[in-house]
Order: C-alpha cells, then sequence, then structure tokens
C-alpha cells in the first residue's frame, strides 16, 4: 500500500475529491443532480453567466447543487478580454457566489484557447482584488510559472482543447508543469474517458476538472461514476510508483536457481 496522501488542497481549503464537475451540457438538471451525486465530487464549476443573479426568485441550475456538499467554483466563461473576465468575476462575488473564481479569457472563438497574456493580467488584478483565483491556460510551463508568479492559488492547463475528448495531448508538458509548480496543477479539459482521467492523475495532477466527458456521455451517471473511480486510481497509481519502461521483455519470476540452468 502507498503511503498516506497528502490533502487535496487549494488556498488553505481542503477537498475531500480530486475531482471537479461542471454544469453545463446536460439534458436537465435533475440529471446533472444524479451525475454529481455519483461523481463524489465536492467542487462544481458553474458559468457566472448562465446564472440568474438578478432575480433569484427564479428556477436557476443553482437550485440544483447541494451545497451542503458541493464547493461552488464560479468561471468567466465567455471572456474574452481580461477586462471583461475581471467584471464578471466581479459580478459573480457580488452575487454571492463566491471570491474564488477559476479564470477563463478565450483567445479563439474556434478553438478556445486562452489568451495568457490577458489570462496573466486578470490573475493580477484578480489577486490583488483579494479573489482566489484558478486560470485555465494552455499546458505551457512558461505560462504557468507566469500566472503562479501572478498570485494563482493553483494552475489549470488543458489536456486538450475544450469539450473535444482527446485527452491528454502533450503528456511531457504536464509532467513539466508538474514538477515545477508551487501550486496545485489541475488538468482542465480535454477529457474523454476515464482512462483520460487516470493517465492525468498518473502524470502527478493534483486534480482533474471536466464536463463535457460526464455531460455528453450516452449514460452521464455512470460516466460520473466510472470517473469518480478513475481518478481514484491513477492517484494511487501515481503514489505507488510504475515501473520503469523498457524496450525489451522482463522475465517475471526470477531464473536464478530454475532446475536444468
Amino acid at each position: 500500500m502507498a503511503s498516506a496522501d497528502a490533502p487535496f488542497t487549494i488556498a488553505g481549503r481542503t477537498f475531500t475529491s480530486r475531482l471537479i464537475v461542471g454544469t453545463g451540457k446536460y439534458s436537465s438538471h435533475a440529471v446533472m443532480a444524479q451525475a454529481h451525486a455519483a461523481s463524489g465530487a465536492d467542487m462544481v464549476t458553474v458559468a457566472v453567466r448562465r446564472v440568474n443573479i438578478s432575480d433569484r426568485s427564479r428556477e436557476s441550475l443553482l437550485d440544483y447543487i447541494d451545497t451542503s456538499t458541493m464547493f461552488i467554483l464560479p468561471n468567466t466563461a465567455g471572456c474574452y478580454t481580461a477586462d471583461d473576465a475581471v467584471r464578471t468575476a466581479m459580478l459573480g462575488r457580488e452575487a454571492g457566489l463566491s471570491n474564488w473564481v477559476k479564470l477563463e479569457v478565450i483567445g479563439d472563438e474556434r478553438t478556445l484557447f486562452p489568451d495568457n497574456e490577458a489570462l496573466v493580467n486578470a490573475t493580477r488584478i484578480l489577486v490583488r482584488e483579494g479573489f482566489v483565483v484558478l486560470p485555465y491556460t494552455s499546458d505551457d510551463p512558461i505560462v504557468c510559472r507566469k500566472l503562479e508568479d501572478a498570485g494563482a492559488a493553483a494552475v489549470m492547463p488543458l489536456g486538450a482543447p475544450i469539450g473535444s475528448g482527446l485527452g491528454i495531448q502533450n503528456i511531457n508538458n504536464i509532467r513539466i508543469i508538474r514538477e515545477f509548480s508551487r501550486v496545485p496543477v489541475i488538468v482542465d479539459a480535454g477529457v474523454g474517458t476515464a482512462s483520460d482521467a487516470t493517465v492525468a492523475m498518473e502524470l502527478g495532477a493534483d486534480g482533474v476538472l471536466m464536463n463535457t466527458a460526464i455531460a455528453g456521455a450516452q449514460e452521464p451517471v455512470a460516466m460520473a461514476e466510472a470517473m469518480k473511480h478513475a481518478v481514484i486510481a491513477g492517484r494511487l497509481a501515481y503514489r505507488a510508483g510504475r515501473i520503469p519502461m523498457k524496450m525489451y521483455a522482463t522475465a517475471s519470476s526470477p531464473v536464478e536457481g530454475l532446475v536444468g540452468r
């Protein structure tokens, strides 16, 4: 058995699950709630722009999130400039959602790749304003370092383009980011199935954030449970330490002492 695991802690807050889930693309709010429960996650990201914060008396997806067990992480999805992302984060805080934010500043409408320069600038501003900032970024170790220096509480490099389901496309970069990062590393975007989540955790990621892989599955609730086990298995394998990769075979049983040798 691997040694006792370190807690998954961000900005002094400890979470029981290393899986973070989203709220978009579900066929209904009821299915979303069932998937959340099956995932075992205790943090869920919500797009500020998808929440009716001007009239909380009307039905909202927030009504289907059990805030007694799940921590809400507002996000700035749909923002294309630093100023827009900062305004959206502040709007969410003023509405009482949280002073935490999953910061997204998109640089290209087709690929949804982040604008990293704007992202670093927005991170600096929001940190000064008292936010706990978790920026979604490209899998660039240098950008991740700049985000840390700007005060990010965690870095969230993409595994592949948002919603693509391609899995981890640059394994080496994720490994490098984890090696040098002084804050938690959460792989965000690109996960398609449970094995992708396991790979992310085996690389040393502290957590995995996903939405489409669960919400877009044929059976979202079953996929949510699969992701729960995949993250646990990947983390345990990382702590256990895999065997080295070799070009040629190595006998599973020792040959010394065998009769006839």
